[in-house]
Parts: structure tokens; sequence; C-alpha cells
């Protein structure tokens, strides 16, 4: 998992909000169901580069969040939940139509998220 999540500490962001986001996306979207367990807190630490406590704030604001729970020697686990991106067909065949749309004028995945980033509110 920790491959897909990165942290940019030149970022206006707070490190721990990137990584916060960054894992209830992966939630929302399904790439992480009920019942995955997540790395530690230190495993996934080292692994981004980052302090302890920052992962351990994101974990805590998630847990507060309802997405993941914390316990005692089962770890952290993505919680079940209603309401995953699965239950939004129509904003699913909006994103489908947007790829083909920057295929079709041969603009690249980078790109595309760069134009998609910039016009978030």
């Amino acid at each position: 998992m920790s491959t897909q999540i990165s942290v940019d500490l030149e970022a206006a962001t707070a490190p721990y909000e990137q990584i916060r986001s960054q894992i209830a996306a992966l939630i929302n979207l399904g790439e992480l169901a009920p019942g995955n367990r997540l790395p530690t807190v230190r495993a996934l630490a080292t692994d981004l580069g980052v302090a302890a406590g920052t992962v351990a704030r994101a974990y805590k604001e998630l847990e507060a969040e309802g997405l993941i729970s914390s316990r005692r020697r089962a770890g952290t686990i993505v919680s079940e939940r209603p309401g995953s991106v699965d239950t939004h067909e129509d904003l699913v065949a909006a994103v489908d139509q947007l790829w083909k749309l920057a295929a079709a004028q041969h603009v690249d995945a980078a790109t595309l998220k760069a134009l998609v980033a910039r016009r978030e509110p």
C-alpha cells in the first residue's frame, strides 16, 4: 500500500493531511477493501520518510472519520462502510468519459491529473 502513497514535504498541505487524504481516497475508491490491514504506523512512516507521529495523526483522523479502526494485536484495518464509489455510477461514468477524451486529445495521465488538481475548490 505504501507504494500508492507519497508525501511532498515541499507542499503547502501538511504531511499528515496528505497521508490521510490519500488513504481515504484509496478506501473510497475500493482500492483498500473493508478488512484490509494497513501498515503499522512505524512501517508506513519509515516507507514515507516522515515521523511516526505524522502517520499516527493521519490514522487518528481516519479513525475519527470511521474509515479505519485500530485494535491491539489486530492492527489497523479498513472499516466496513456503505457508500463506496461503486454506488456513484454517474460519477464513475463521467471519469471514464474524461479519460477517453484525454486519450483522444493525446493528453497523458500526468497532465490530466494536473488539470484536475488545478480545478479543485
